[in-house]
């Protein structure tokens, strides 16, 4: 299989696990709960998840980028 198309697969579980983050009835979890050190719960969630994803998408990229 193609190192691109290998590299777009994953990606797109990426999406889809994205989707589901921060789409999902998860995130009604942190509604729920209170503050955590003085800021929502609901929000380091949010900013956590989106930083994940940010960082486990330039993993994907960078290890695609230095095979080639």
């Amino acid at each position: 299989m193609p190192r691109a198309s290998l590299a777009r697969q994953r990606l797109l579980v990426l999406f889809l696990a994205g989707l589901l983050m921060l789409f999902s009835p998860l995130i009604g979890q942190f509604e729920a709960l209170d503050r955590l050190l003085g800021i929502p719960a609901l929000l380091i969630y949010l900013f956590l998840a989106w930083a994940a994803i940010i960082g486990v998408a330039a993993w994907i990229l960078s290890r695609d980028r230095y095979r080639h």
